[in-house]
């Protein structure tokens, strides 16, 4: 079953209203496509289920998921906050509009160099070590911090993303916690925030229950022993989607009704005030909103596969090589057709990773079939690279029948930018 965006119109694949066919030939493939119209819609469905629970609610795109400035910008004009993780990130924001009181930077092992820019940017700054508080506070005495902890529970859909528990290097422990918040009050920091992030991926609502108790159970703690209260308390960790078409999706409506409520109850109960909840989805807006288009340019048989080799590599879309993930494929200009092979959907590479789907059952591919492989949006072009030296795609945004090139294709002579000879080679 297609995502409501995805159309099959006479056998070919749409995606909001444009043909998949007449984007791979105008602009070439590999070719990134995001939908407008899911954007806004997954962040309006989050926002307002949150806030018909609780009125001071701030969403934080996780910008890390996708980074595109259309992406950012129609994210600002939805009233969104940005969750950075660099300074390159907070510039991107800057730069797509968003004013610097929007912005919270959440990095680990922060240099100094990185903590000027943010300073000279006016963003607001998440701690993650008391090494990174003390230099912020040679520097400035900002108006406020916030800090992250780790609260001992992880969740994600792989090892790689769980972002919290005994084998994490994020956050602090709940000791170096309350040193953390003495140690800035000490110095004049006057305002605070709470923060905690789980992992990425997550679609069931019980890690962040277990996570969120943890989290105000250290804060009671905080505030009981040092007298302090929260402007914000930021329930970081990534909403999953449903990347197999058997998944559920998570239930956003059931997640703010029981986390919300849990919250709500234990800031009352510990004396906790109401501070401005935040939540810090990313994938969960993009994911689904995007598709990359690959073309088919090789067919291969050998004694034991069937293989189709695509134009696009791990260096397009590095998921199932780095988390062995799992993406939809369909085959955009035969999409009346049954599935009657089996093929590994190969890319380019010289690499034996270079594998984007494993034994997949699809219609009798020929070259120059046009392959969509579905929920891209979201860690696609941002985790791209030129591997192989090869240029990164083009991206392209819908709109309800209409589209345009929002990044161009690189060209070879783009693998030259920043380079040059040392002088003993000129």
């Amino acid at each position: 079953m297609l995502p409501k965006i995805l159309e099959n119109r006479d056998g070919e694949l749409q995606i909001d209203g444009v043909s998949n066919i007449e984007l791979a030939k105008k602009y070439g493939t590999p070719l990134y496509v995001m939908s407008e119209s899911v954007i806004r819609e997954k962040y309006r469905n989050m926002f307002h289920a949150m806030s018909s629970k609780y009125q001071k609610i701030r969403i934080f795109y996780a910008a890390k998921a996708n980074t595109s400035l259309s992406v950012l910008r129609i994210l600002r004009d939805e009233g969104a906050y940005v969750d950075s993780v660099s300074p390159g990130e907070v510039f991107l924001a800057l730069k797509s509009g968003f004013p610097s009181e929007k912005i919270l930077f959440t990095g680990t092992s922060v240099t100094d160099d990185e903590l000027r820019f943010l300073l000279n940017s006016g963003v607001k700054i998440n701690i993650d070590s008391i090494s990174e508080l003390r230099r912020l506070l040679k520097m400035v005495t900002p108006d406020f911090i916030s800090i992250r902890v780790n609260p001992e529970i992880g969740a994600g859909h792989h090892e790689h993303v769980i972002t919290a528990g005994k084998q994490s290097k994020f956050g602090l422990w709940e000791d170096d916690l309350l040193k953390a918040y003495e140690i800035a009050r000490a110095h004049g920091v006057r305002q605070f925030g709470l923060h905690m992030h789980i992992g990425s991926g997550v679609l069931n609502i019980e890690p962040f229950a277990l996570a969120v108790e943890r989290l105000l159970q250290i804060g009671k703690r905080v505030h009981d022993t040092l007298n302090i209260s929260f402007d914000l308390v930021d329930i970081g960790g990534g909403f999953g989607v449903p990347y197999r078409p058997e998944e559920k999706a998570l239930d956003i409506g059931l997640f703010s009704d029981k986390i919300l409520s849990l919250i709500k109850q234990r800031l009352k109960e510990y004396g906790l005030g109401e501070p401005t909840l935040g939540f810090e989805p990313g994938r969960y807006i993009v994911a689904e909103a995007g598709i990359l288009l690959s073309a088919v340019n090789t067919i291969k048989t050998t004694p034991f596969k069937k293989y189709a080799g695509i134009d696009a590599g791990f260096n397009t879309l590095i998921r199932p090589a780095m988390y062995g993930s799992y993406h939809h494929i369909v085959v955009a200009n035969r999409m009346n057709e049954s599935p009657c092979e089996v093929y590994d959907i190969a890319g380019p590479l010289c690499e034996s990773g270079d594998i984007l789907g494993r034994d997949r059952r699809l219609p009798e591919l020929q070259e120059a079939d046009l392959l969509a492989i579905l929920n891209a949006g979201a860690y696609g072009f941002s985790m791209s690279s030129q591997y192989n030296s090869r240029p990164r795609p083009a991206e392209i945004l819908v709109n309800r029948g209409k589209h345009a090139l929002v990044r161009g294709r690189e060209t070879l002579e783009d693998l030259l930018t920043g380079q040059e000879f040392a002088p003993w080679l000129k």
